[in-house]
């Protein structure tokens, strides 16, 4: 049976590692995104260049039309989906709970919650064995600021992501006799682009001392795990909240 992967946030960091990775272990991949369709279009050029199959698919995963239009393009693309990586998200700039706009608070669940429940939603309506599916796997990705709590920085997004934590146990155990598994990786201190976003270009190297490893990880390593999750090798292995943290 083809492997058909849709990676949400595939244009950059973990991602775009995962994209890459998966297709040259044999997935069709969709790479999601919102802004950076040169990014996107770069990966899948890379993908194709190695041998792989690969599309870039726009869609914002906090609204739900875009949503639908994705999925129903990567049906039409690529045929019936077989693999979800929920990678989109997003920090905002270092602040205290007091100063958080309702904005800046809506946003962040939009992104990292609603958006990860609203791809799985989808990709369950063509997994589920109930539904005619073949079964599938599902991995969110998280964040060691769920159970770290990131104060005086980026409490919101910890808060986010312990939601993502909550809905990859709840829907493992839902689905668990539908033929998919659903888990989460979360990863540490993570050499990307996303702290830069936050306002903290120099984060990993700044706290990297922090770390039982004394080093930031890679988009490559988190990839690594997030692959294997997917995997036949993993085929009894469902609702694992699986830390890539160098030990924080």
């Amino acid at each position: 049976m083809k492997q058909v992967l849709l990676v949400t946030g595939g244009s950059r960091g973990i991602g775009a590692a995962t994209a890459a990775l998966a297709a040259s272990r044999g997935y069709a991949v969709a790479v999601n995104y919102v802004a950076h369709e040169g990014a996107a279009q770069d990966v899948v050029r890379r993908i194709g260049a190695a041998g792989g199959e690969a599309i870039a698919v726009a869609a914002d995963v906090a609204r739900e039309a875009d949503v639908l239009r994705m999925f129903a393009e990567v049906d039409a693309r690529l045929g019936r989906l077989t693999a979800l990586v929920n990678s989109a998200g997003i920090v905002d700039v270092s602040a205290r709970v007091e100063d958080m706009s309702v904005q800046r608070l809506q946003r962040m669940f939009d992104i990292n919650v609603l958006g990860t429940i609203l791809c799985a939603r989808e990709a369950i309506k063509r997994m589920s064995t109930r539904r005619g599916g073949q079964g599938g796997a599902i991995v969110n990705v998280s964040s060691a600021a769920s159970r770290l709590g990131s104060p005086a920085q980026y409490v919101d997004y910890a808060a986010a992501k312990g939601a993502v934590d909550a809905f990859t146990i709840g829907l493992a155990k839902e689905v668990a006799a539908e033929g998919i598994r659903v888990n989460a990786v979360r990863p540490g201190l993570i050499d990307t682009e996303i702290h830069a976003s936050g306002g903290i270009p120099d984060r990993v190297r700044q706290l990297q001392h922090q770390v039982p490893m004394q080093r930031g990880g890679t988009a490559q390593e988190v990839a690594e795990a997030i692959l294997w999750l997917l995997s036949h090798e993993a085929s009894y292995t469902t609702m694992s909240l699986v830390d890539v943290s160098g030990g924080r």
